[in-house]
């Protein structure tokens, strides 16, 4: 057992002295700080913040509700919008109730057309049968003259007629136009309603992805500028480094060269990571970056 024990001592120095020179030109201790991609939670418009439900250090999901902000005014400008639509409804309603009124009116005035030419046809063949009869003292001169006025009042009258088809076209079209603008003003509140609805929502801060509340930068009944920043939030599934390496030690390291990192705060784990290809040479002036693999990556 102690030849066993000498051996072994003797392997373990002799071992240290012939590689001790390799590995601890491959060992380097450097100072880097571990961050993580931060996200700003902040409000899009000016306003005061009604409440927060999460606290700092909070564990938190894609989606979930973080903040409210006070969106009193903007939900009595919804009312008043949903109100005005409404009545823009009302409005297109009767005013297609007022095209179908005209509709009406013009074929009654249609049918006073064709009734006022019937008369003078009528009228007219008997100023005929006059203009032959009296030259011939069949009828006298009095008949001859009342048919002629009777031909030509019945072809006024018609021009009467005509004329109000021609009004009941322009009352039609004006009708037309009332629509048209009771259904523009329904299309702006609807636009409307659906603007107020958009800033509702985005008073409503909810988290772009999961993560980890870092520190709150505002209080109920704050009143925040646009941007305002409500809180701070880290995601932590992109985690990186970013760390020093001495001049000696920055010469040997090469594009996919593999990192190897012991922490101070954690020695019994060690993480590695090949050499980011987006910094291909590593001059000792610049910090060497490692970013931790996301789940199921390499």
């Amino acid at each position: 057992m102690l030849v066993l024990g000498a051996a072994a001592v003797l392997i373990l120095f002799l071992w240290r002295h012939f590689a001790g020179d390799e590995l601890d030109g491959r060992i380097a201790s450097a100072n880097g700080r571990i961050e993580a991609v931060e996200i700003d939670i902040a409000a899009k418009t000016a306003g005061r913040v009604k409440e927060i439900l999460v606290d700092e250090g909070d564990f938190i999901r894609a989606g979930q509700v973080l903040a409210r902000m006070d969106t009193a005014v903007l939900e009595a400008q919804q009312r008043e919008a949903e109100a005005r639509l409404r009545q823009a409804e009302n409005a297109v309603q009767t005013a297609n109730s007022l095209v179908v009124q005209r509709q009406w009116e013009k074929k009654a005035a249609q049918a006073v057309v064709e009734q006022r030419l019937a008369e003078v046809e009528v009228t007219r063949k008997r100023l005929e049968r006059s203009q032959v009869l009296a030259p011939r003292n069949a009828v006298s001169q009095q008949k001859l003259e009342d048919d002629r006025a009777s031909f030509l009042s019945a072809k006024a009258m018609l021009r009467a007629a005509e004329v109000d088809v021609a009004r009941a076209d322009v009352a039609i079209a004006t009708a037309k136009s009332r629509v048209q603008e009771a259904q523009s003003d329904v299309s702006a509140y609807t636009a409307m309603l659906e603007r107020i609805q958009v800033e509702l929502d985005d008073n409503v801060l909810t988290s772009p992805r999961d993560g980890r509340v870092q520190y709150r930068t505002a209080r109920p009944g704050e009143v925040l500028s646009p941007g305002g920043v409500v809180l701070n939030m880290v995601d932590l599934s992109d985690v990186y480094m970013t760390f020093f390496l001495p001049t000696a030690q920055a010469g040997r390291v090469t594009l996919g060269t593999e990192v190897r990192l012991v922490l101070d705060a954690a020695p019994p784990n060690t993480w590695s990571r090949p050499k980011s290809p987006s910094s291909p040479t590593w001059p000792s002036s610049r910090p060497r970056r490692w970013r931790r693999p996301r789940s199921g990556g390499s």
